[in-house]
Order: structure tokens, then C-alpha cells, then sequence
């Protein structure tokens, strides 16, 4: 959430980075709320003081056995003229708080200006693509001769866009999952956790999902409880209404969750094999950390991602998301795309944004400066460390042979229990 102090004294700049998200509202209207509400506060206080006033001078009236029927109707009348500026008052300041939850988050001043994910950047590329002799078979149709994906079960047991592994290829999703863990704990230095996969509506708020994404999760008939769309969400929230020490910060987590989303603006892309699916595994990192250390903090955070690629020696670019692209709560954030030459292109697989103090001050989360002074709000950070699904996907593309066999990539030999190739039945 945007601080409305700094909305107001930069007007200018404010709608400018909105015209560059090509995000259509005019700010003026902030304007004509906040002088409204500063209208009523004073208005409450002069009521307030005029209520005890009048209270004052009914005691002293009764003190000395003089009537005080006129004052007491004068204090009815004040108590119900408070009593409606209060409630307009809470009118004015639910708008306010209406409109900046929907407003996002303002850019970093590297992001690049465009419209799409076309003026995306390029900012380093890792490994060389495969070379094939042969023409390389989508993951779909190796999947199924492998036996390690059914497309046709997931679609029976719910509906399109989820998946079944099976045999080795869920052997692999759960060996993903385990190196990644380690990778993050054991050399990044990350707290691993295991939060709910449900979530409250609050939650979801902090972190920026609601009330804008509602259509893109599963929410629990007659509860107040979501599917969580990414870890992301509890784990930055698991110091909302806090405040922090200055030395204790910066705190590392990370965790493996699946994910649900609806996708209910992604109709019709990516409807073959798992690319986009309803229900998908992640390893999520999350940071919080000082406003001066962020940036630092999410150079490190995009290194921690990149190195599980590097490991599994999977050839990727890194391309810094444009203002039309950006997420809605990012002030800056890096793509890693993953090399898949079924697709002859680089595929999304990691996300890693800065939020500033954007869901910091949705939550209420803050820390102490040890130099003294009020608390101030941490800033947050969230990468995919990496996406699990489509890290199989790329294994069974870049490592597939010309018979249709897989070997398994060296970091994942101990984890598979030293099988070096999947190969069909």
C-alpha cells in the first residue's frame, strides 16, 4: 500500500508512474478525500470540546440547584451532530483505504518503461542451448512414452490443467523439491518452513492479492480461507502487526508449498502439457529486510535462484520486467527464463521481486532502528527458488535423448537414489 503522505506531495510523480503501469485513475480524487477527512476531523474535535464544555457547565448548574434542562438539550443535539460527522468521517476514511489498497505499487527508478512483456530487458543469459540431432519432442509427449506424466488422469480426476506424475516422474517433482531445500538452507542461508496452505482473507490482503486477484484464487465455500497462490503469502506475513529489531533483521525463509490458481486471465495460453496449471509445486524465498539493504537484498535473491538452474545446468537469461509487465505489488523485479527447445524460447520459471515497503505497510510490519527514532516499515522481498514443475519440464526437454530417454542432471543423481536415466517401460 502506497503511503497517502507521499502520494499527496508528489502528485505529479505519483501519476506519472500510474500512466507508465498504464493504470487509468485520476489521483485528484485522493486529494478531495484527504481534505474532506482533515474538514471532519476538526470538526470532531470542536464538537468534542463544545460536548465537554456543555458537560461542565450542566454540573456546576446542578451544584448550585439551577435548572440545566436548555444545556443537557444543547449536548443532545451536540452528541448527534458528533455523532453523524463520525460516521462520515468513517465513510470518507473506508474510501480512502479502498482506493489505496487498489492503487500499485510505485516502480524503482531502474525498472524499464514499455507496455509488454515485449519491452521486457535482457540482462545476462547463462549456458548455451542444446544443440539436438534430432528433432526434440515436447514434454508432453515425452512425458506420456516415458510413463512419468498423465494428462488424461488429471483431467478425470479434476478438470484441464492438472497433472499426474507417476513412477519417476513424480520421483523427480519430490527430488526437486528436496534440492532445492537444501541448496537454500545449506548454503543461502534460509530458514525453511512449513506454513498452512490455507489462508485468511487478511493475509492475502497484506501481501497485495486482495481484494484486486479474487478471481484468480480458490477460496473455501463459507469460510474465510484461501488457497494459497504461492508461499509467498504466509511467509511474508508471519511478522504482520510487528515490530522488529534492527538487528535481527534480515530474516530468510523459505518454503515448499503447492500452489493454486485459477488463471482466470490466462485462457487459451499454454493449454498443452504443464506449463500453466491450476494446482502446481514451489520452493518460495522470502526476505525482510532494511530499506537500505533491499536492493542489495534482491541482487542476492536472484543469485540464489540462479543457482539452482546452474546446478541442474539448465541454460537461462535474466530480463528486468518492464512497467507494463511488472507485478502489481513490485517496484522492481527479475524474470529467470529457462531455456525449453520443444519451444525454441526462453520460459518463465522464476519471479524476483523487491516490494519495497509496499506489503510491509499492509501488514504492519516494522522494525526498531538501532540509531533510535520511530519504527520504520522493512522492506520485502519474494523470489521463486524455483518453480517445480517447470523445472521438470525443462530436465525432460534439455536432457532428452535421441531414443526418447532422459538422464538425469549430476546434482539430482543422489536424490533420485543414484538412477542416472528414466527410460520408458
Amino acid at each position: 500500500m502506497l503511503d497517502l503522505r507521499w502520494v499527496l506531495s508528489h502528485m505529479e510523480e505519483a501519476q506519472a508512474f500510474l500512466s507508465n503501469r498504464h493504470f487509468d485513475f485520476d489521483l485528484s480524487v485522493l486529494t478531495g478525500l484527504d481534505e474532506e477527512r482533515r474538514r471532519l476531523i476538526v470538526q470532531t474535535e470542536e464538537l468534542k470540546a463544545r460536548r465537554n464544555e456543555g458537560s461542565r457547565k450542566v454540573g456546576e448548574a446542578k451544584k448550585v440547584g439551577v435548572d440545566a434542562s436548555e444545556l443537557m438539550e444543547e449536548i443532545r443535539k451536540i452528541g448527534d451532530a458528533s455523532r453523524e460527522v463520525d460516521a462520515r468521517l468513517s465513510e470518507v476514511e473506508e474510501e480512502l483505504g479502498k482506493i489505496l489498497m487498489s492503487l500499485p505499487n510505485r516502480l524503482h527508478e531502474t525498472t524499464p518503461v514499455g507496455v509488454s512483456e515485449e519491452d521486457n530487458q535482457v540482462v545476462r543469459t547463462w549456458g548455451t542451448p542444446k544443440s539436438f540431432s534430432f528433432e526434440p519432442q515436447a514434454h508432453w509427449d515425452l512425458g506420456e512414452r516415458l510413463g512419468i506424466m498423465d494428462f488424461e488422469k488429471g483431467v478425470m480426476l479434476a478438470q484441464s490443467r492438472f497433472t499426474v506424475l507417476k513412477g519417476l516422474g513424480s520421483r523427480m517433482e519430490r527430488a526437486l523439491i528436496s534440492f532445492m531445500l537444501d541448496l537454500h538452507t545449506s548454503r543461502h542461508g534460509y530458514m525453511e518452513m512449513q506454513p498452512p496452505f490455507m489462508v485468511r482473507s487478511a493475509i492475502l490482503e497484506g501481501t497485495g492479492q486482495l481484494p484486486k486477484f479474487a478471481d484468480d484464487l480458490y477460496r473455501i465455500e463459507g469460510e474465510d480461507l484461501w488457497m494459497i497462490p504461492t508461499a509467498e503469502v504466509p511467509l511474508t506475513n508471519l511478522h504482520r502487526e510487528t515490530i522488529l529489531e534492527e538487528n535481527d533483521l534480515p530474516k530468510y525463509y523459505t518454503a515448499y508449498t503447492p500452489c493454486f490458481r485459477r488463471e482466470a486471465g490466462s485462457a487459451g495460453r499454454d493449454v498443452r502439457g504443464m506449463l500453466r496449471q491450476h494446482q502446481f509445486d514451489k520452493v518460495e524465498l522470502v526476505k525482510l529486510c532494511t530499506p537500505e539493504t533491499s536492493y542489495d537484498e534482491l541482487e542476492k535473491l536472484t543469485a540464489d535462484a540462479e543457482e539452482v538452474l546452474q546446478t541442474l545446468e539448465l541454460p537461462y537469461r535474466v530480463v528486468a520486467l518492464c512497467s507494463g509487465d511488472i507485478g502489481f505489488g513490485s517496484a522492481k523485479t527479475y524474470d529467470l527464463e529457462v531455456w525449453l527447445p520443444s519451444q525454441g524460447k526462453y520460459r518463465e520459471i522464476s519471479s524476483c521481486s523487491n516490494c519495497e515497503d509496499f506489503q510491509a505497510r499492509r501488514m504492519n510490519t516494522r522494525y526498531r532502528p538501532v540509531s533510535g527514532g520511530r519504527p520504520r516499515f522493512v522492506h520485502t522481498l519474494n523470489g521463486s527458488g524455483v518453480a517445480i514443475g517447470r523445472t521438470l519440464i525443462a530436465i525432460v526437454e534439455n536432457y532428452q535423448q535421441e531414443d526418447g530417454s532422459v538422464t538425469v542432471p549430476e546434482a539430482l543423481i543422489p536424490y533420485m537414489g543414484g538412477l542416472r536415466e528414466i527410460r520408458g517401460a
